[in-house]
C-alpha cells in the first residue's frame, strides 16, 4: 500500500518525531546526545531552519523547528545521515539506524504551536525520567531561561510578551503547567524502565552496550534472549528496542 503524502505546513512549521529501527535505542551514551544536539545546530546554520525545540528520549527524539532554505525532507536527510554515520563507526555496526520515515504534523497557530512546545519539554517529566523539567538536560529548555542563541526562542517569547523578563517568567508558569496534552508520541506502558532494562542486559550479558548482543554467535545470543525474557521479564520489545534485534527473532527463541 503506497504511503500517504506528508501534509505541508503552510506556516513551515512542524512538530517531528523520530523513532529508531527496530524501536532500538539511538542515545546508549551521553556523548551520543551531546553529538546529535551538534548535528542540529551545524545543519542549523547550513539549511537555515529555526530550530525551536528539542528532546532527546532514548530511542526517539521530537523536534520542533521551521524550514527555510531546504525542504523538511532534506533537512532530515542531512541530520539523520550525519549522525547515522557517525553512530555506525563509534559502535561498530552497519546499516540503518532510524526508522525508515519520520513522522510529522504541521504547526498552523501559535496556541498549538505553544501546546506542541510544552509538551515536548514535558516528555521527560511524564516518562518519569525527572521530578523538575529543568534538570533534563537533553532539551533546550534552559535556552528559553537563560537567553541562549543556541536555539530559536524569540518566536515563543514573543508570543507570550515582548518584554523578555515578563515573557520569560510566562514561559515557565505555562510549561510547568500540569496537562493531559497528547501530540504526536509513542508513548508506551512498561513495567521495567528502559535504563533499568540497560543495565540488566550489559550485567547479565557482560558487554559495554545493550546493541553489543547483536554480535554474539547465534547460539550464545539466544541463550541470553531466553534468559532476558524468561528470568529478567523484559518484554519482547523492550529488547528489541534496546538491542536492536528483530522482534521477530527474540519470539522465536
Amino acid at each position: 500500500m503506497p504511503r500517504a503524502p506528508r501534509i505541508k505546513s503552510k506556516s513551515g512549521i512542524y512538530h517531528i518525531l523520530m523513532r529508531g529501527i527496530n524501536r532500538q535505542t539511538f542515545f546508549e551514551e551521553e556523548e551520543d546526545c551531546a553529538i546529535f544536539i551538534q548535528t542540529l545546530q551545524r545543519y542549523r546554520e547550513i539549511c537555515e531552519y529555526k530550530l525551536y525545540a528539542y528532546c532527546l528520549m532514548g530511542n526517539h527524539l521530537h523536534l520542533l523547528l521551521k524550514e527555510d532554505k531546504e525542504p523538511l525532507e532534506t533537512v532530515m536527510r542531512r541530520i539523520c545521515g550525519s549522525y547515522v554515520l557517525w553512530y555506525n563507526k563509534k559502535y561498530d555496526r552497519v546499516g540503518y539506524l532510524f526508522q525508515d520515515r519520520f513522522k510529522s504534523e504541521p504547526i498552523e497557530d501559535n496556541a498549538y504551536f505553544l501546546t506542541v512546545l510544552r509538551y515536548i519539554f514535558r516528555n521527560p517529566l511524564k516518562a518519569g525520567i525527572v521530578t523538575n523539567i529543568q534538570n533534563y538536560i537533553w532539551t533546550n529548555y534552559v535556552d528559553y531561561i537563560e537567553g541562549s542563541n543556541r536555539t530559536d526562542t524569540d518566536f515563543a517569547l514573543d508570543i507570550f510578551n515582548i518584554d523578555r523578563g515578563k515573557a520569560v517568567r510566562s514561559f515557565i508558569e505555562y510549561i510547568n503547567i500540569e496537562n493531559d496534552e497528547e501530540c504526536l508520541d509513542i508513548r508506551k506502558k512498561r513495567q521495567i524502565t528502559d535504563d533499568d532494562a540497560r543495565r540488566i542486559i550489559k550485567d547479565h550479558c557482560k558487554v559495554d552496550h545493550a546493541i553489543d548482543l547483536q554480535k554474539f554467535d547465534l547460539y550464545k545470543r539466544n541463550i541470553y534472549l531466553k534468559n532476558l525474557k524468561e528470568e529478567y521479564g523484559l518484554s519482547i520489545r523492550q529488547i528489541e528496542r534496546l538491542t536492536g534485534i528483530n522482534r521477530g527473532i527474540i519470539q522465536r527463541v
